[in-house]
């Protein structure tokens, strides 16, 4: 699937395609999206297994974590098929483990664990409070558009077409001359048109959305981004818990921070709040930032 189709219908595209065809008993087979990067976006499997997971947990039940290994880069113009194993029924909780297969070759692992509508003990970290809103800051897509000169021919179309999820970065980076600046990065973002009242859906568009920016986070100390071409950058795993219920068509905070870099990786940690601030999901990711330049 290419993005770059009419904003009317965009968002119901990337829908129809985390939504999945069944195929055989507990068997998904999901269709790929090229963003012009030549692999699939890790995303985008991440929601396409989420999603995959939930149609074989009964409806009283919803997703609160999952863990993931990238284990080989997909190729967006090939399908993927899902194999979900159901491993566990319990009372309150329900885990599956997803494979996602292309060519035959397993190219993500994931465990998904659901559980039951419970009330307990809540408290939560406190959205900071000197972060812009939405309403004064510009698309991503609106950002690339000032330097579309530099952006490759082969890719610029992908990259400069109306996208399903709006994305608003606070602090950006200019991709072709960075400054090194600390490992934070704070992004609204949410889904261009209503969605339906499914919170399933909105739960496996947030896993979708929740690879964007994380790895390179890790980056930003060092005066790196992945346009770099000596940068060799890649999602390795991926881990996202499920705190309080909210809304894709609403805007979401995202707080990034990068407490580690070493050994070719960097660690990231996020966590996503709503606009009024109620902490509705944690994201933590390792990835790949390999420089094969002189230091």
């Amino acid at each position: 699937m290419n993005q770059c189709t009419s904003s009317e219908n965009v968002l119901d595209e990337l829908l129809a395609l985390l939504k999945l065809e069944k195929i055989e008993e507990n068997i998904f087979r999901g269709n790929s999206q090229d963003l012009g990067f030549g692999n699939v976006f890790g995303g985008q499997v991440l929601g396409q297994a989420l999603s995959a997971a939930t149609q074989t947990v009964s409806q009283d039940r919803s997703a609160h974590s999952l863990h993931a290994y990238f284990m080989r880069p997909g190729d967006p113009a090939k399908p993927i098929v899902y194999d979900v194993d159901c491993i566990r029924d319990g009372k309150s909780f329900t885990t599956r483990r997803i494979v996602a297969i292309q060519k035959g070759r397993a190219i993500l692992s994931m465990s998904a664990s659901f559980q039951i509508d419970e009330s307990g003990f809540e408290h939560q970290d406190v959205m900071p409070d000197d972060i812009s809103g939405p309403d004064s800051l510009i698309s991503e897509v609106e950002m690339a558009r000032q330097v579309q000169d530099k952006i490759p021919a082969s890719i610029r179309n992908q990259i400069l077409c109306t996208k399903p999820i709006e994305i608003r970065p606070v602090n950006p980076v200019n991709p072709f001359a960075p400054e090194k600046e600390i490992p934070e990065r704070y992004v609204w973002f949410k889904a261009i048109h209503k969605m339906p009242d499914d919170l399933s859906v909105h739960k496996y568009l947030l896993a979708y959305a929740s690879d964007f920016g994380l790895v390179s986070t890790s980056l930003r100390p060092h005066g790196k981004t992945f346009w770099d071409p000596q940068m060799q950058v890649a999602s390795l795993d991926h881990a996202m818990w499920f705190h309080r219920d909210f809304r894709m068509d609403d805007w979401l905070l995202y707080v990034i921070k990068s407490p580690s870099a070493s050994k070719a990786r960097g660690l990231n940690h996020g966590s996503i709040f709503t606009r009024d601030g109620r902490l509705v999901a944690s994201t933590t990711q390792e990835g790949l930032i390999r420089y094969r330049g002189k230091s």
